[in-house]
């Protein structure tokens, strides 16, 4: 079979009939830097969202619904779905430069049941009674990994292992996030080299934001002052404009339904179209 060569692919103008072909497009095609800004309500999309760039967990539920390892590499249960044993990825640091011990994964499943280190990169979980549904519920943000004896600290001294440390946080007010240098997601998630999100408690003023180009995406805008503006995009729909986008910003095709805000993962799935 000849090998194709993906440069005179671009080149040839022939990715686009191959990506027409599979149901991409170019523009779906993640691109890296730039700043991408969220305007959002005085509510907790600020802080789900901040978190959601700082922190990890051990598995991720995707746009689409299936479950995917974050932290952990792989699981496995007893017949009875009560004793777990995950494995951990090994090449994961804190954003103070600490790589991930098995400690800092022990002491968050304290939490939910006896969890004690079998290896350096594998941890055993007992749990009280059987849950099948065990590696969803890790994915939930109140299982986000955090150094041994740190927690959750106030979002301006947060020390995770996500895409995105903290440059600077004001509760309530302002978040701005910077992409982490080597990040063991790179390629795969955190676009943009800046994330920031303000908080504008009223929604005339999110959407005159967005519409004047202040920020890239808006939460709950005032639709009426958004309707019928060129090039604008609406999530899930004009009329039910729960997000607001400019045109330059690239957006999954599927984006997380729990949540307006993708789950709280905007910051790791968008990009600068």
């Amino acid at each position: 079979m000849t090998r194709i060569d993906r440069r005179a692919l671009f080149a040839s103008g022939a990715a686009a009939a191959l990506l027409a072909a599979t149901g991409a497009s170019l523009a779906d095609t993640p691109k890296k830097g730039g700043t991408l800004r969220l305007a959002v309500p005085r509510d907790d999309s600020l802080e789900q969202v901040a978190r959601g760039a700082v922190f990890d967990t051990l598995t991720e539920i995707a746009p689409d619904g299936t479950l995917r390892g974050e932290l952990a590499t792989g699981w496995q249960t007893d017949s009875d779905a009560r004793v777990w044993r995950f494995d951990l990825r090994s090449d994961v640091a804190f954003h103070d430069g600490a790589a991930l011990n098995v400690a800092d994964v022990v002491s968050v499943l304290r939490e939910v049941g006896r969890a004690e280190a079998l290896t350096p990169d594998s941890v055993r979980l007992e749990l009280a009674e059987a849950n099948p549904g065990l590696p969803f519920l890790l994915a939930d943000s109140r299982f986000v990994i955090t150094r041994e004896g740190q927690g959750v600290t106030p979002l301006h001294a947060a020390n995770g292992t996500g895409c995105y440390l903290v440059e600077r946080a004001e509760d309530d007010r302002h978040f701005l996030g910077r992409k982490v240098a080597g990040h063991y997601k790179d390629g795969a998630a955190g676009w943009v080299d800046t994330f920031e999100i303000i908080v504008i408690p009223d929604a005339r003023v999110r959407a005159e934001a967005l519409r004047d180009g202040y920020v890239e995406v808006a939460a709950l805008p005032e639709g009426d002052d958004l309707k019928g503006q060129r090039g604008l995009r609406y999530h899930p729909s004009e009329s039910d404009m729960a997000l607001a986008v400019a045109p330059h910003v690239g957006m999954p095709r599927q984006i997380a339904a729990r949540r307006a805000l993708d789950d709280g993962r905007i910051a790791e799935r968008w990009w600068r179209a």
